[in-house]
């Protein structure tokens, strides 16, 4: 067992400080690899899957969206487990992640293996809940999440990637749903792909000195002092795609208010975002959490409005 001071064993940005204390070492450690102490991870993973089973006109569908949680909050925790895995050097080289337990050195690659799997197989239950086409869809995602890690390594846009990957539960909520309408999917992905880009260049603020130390890429550094308009950009790409998802939906003026909460908020984020402030940039990653919820309520609105 690791004799690693508690204040070094909990990274920096945790929010259940409180309850990870009260664990002991080892189960403490399996819930940082997870990252169960930082749900924001899995909201940002479970609302695109919201988004999709809403847009698609079904109703509530609480069951559904319960599987669609408890896979998000596992494959999620898996994700970060195999990216320690990976990343395990990097990660020893960047002050806010070296006190991760394998980068550290507090769980080995055996037990972070053997983790990663259980993790897989509680995955695997919530796929057989599905139709064969949704597993198909959601089977599909692997590769890309296979190859996220190394992206840091070889491209500027690692966030792209992520793009890619964070918003695959948006596919697989529809198809389990409609297998139709593909063009307002499409553009519904695309508009989630660059949310994702703008949130996640917020979220590597934080390491920009030391990514660059140990060449790790990102769009935060390839933008540089241009952060902010990137952001905008991005976001408002996303905003545009999603109104066009919902008018290819339902040609409704009217529909495209109900992006209105979500454009405002995505606004406030940007003219407030301080990128010399270390805490500022953590605080506007986390409130996507509400975007996320902001945009679930509109594709609520306009799935079933339009449903039929």
């Amino acid at each position: 067992m690791s004799d690693t001071p508690l204040a070094e064993a909990i990274v920096p940005d945790t929010q259940h400080r409180g309850l990870i204390e009260r664990l002991p070492q080892f189960p403490r450690d399996l819930a940082q690899l997870a990252r169960f102490d930082r749900p924001i991870g899995w909201w940002l993973l479970f609302w695109p899957c919201v988004w999709g089973v809403w847009l698609a006109g079904a109703g509530w569908q609480f069951a559904l969206l319960g599987w669609l949680l408890l896979g998000s909050i596992a494959m999620r925790g898996a994700g970060c487990v195999y990216n320690d895995i990976v990343d395990a050097k990097l990660d020893a080289s960047v002050a806010r992640t070296a006190s991760r337990p394998v980068a550290s050195g507090r769980i080995s690659r055996k037990t972070a293996c053997a983790w990663l799997l259980a993790l897989c197989l509680i995955g695997l239950v919530v796929l057989l809940q599905l139709r064969w086409e949704a597993q198909l869809v959601s089977l599909a995602s692997l590769a890309l999440v296979a190859a996220y890690p190394f992206m840091k390594r070889i491209t500027w846009w690692p966030q792209a990637w992520l793009g890619m990957v964070f918003t695959w539960g948006l596919l697989v909520g529809w198809t389990q749903l409609r297998s139709d309408n593909w063009d307002a999917l499409a553009a519904m992905y695309g508009g989630a792909a660059l949310w994702v880009i703008g949130f996640d260049t917020i979220y590597a603020l934080q390491d920009r000195e030391d990514d660059a130390l140990v060449g790790i890429r990102s769009s935060a550094l390839r933008m540089g002092s241009r952060v902010k308009g990137g952001v905008a950009l991005f976001y408002a790409g996303a905003l545009a795609l999603w109104g066009l998802a919902f008018w290819l939906y339902r040609a409704d003026w009217l529909a495209l208010l109900a992006l209105l909460p979500a454009a405002l908020h995505l606004g406030w984020q940007v003219t407030t975002l301080d990128t010399e402030d270390g805490s500022n940039p953590l605080a506007r990653f986390r409130s996507n959490r509400l975007t996320g919820a902001l945009v679930a309520a509109a594709c609520f609105v306009v799935g079933n409005a339009g449903a039929g």
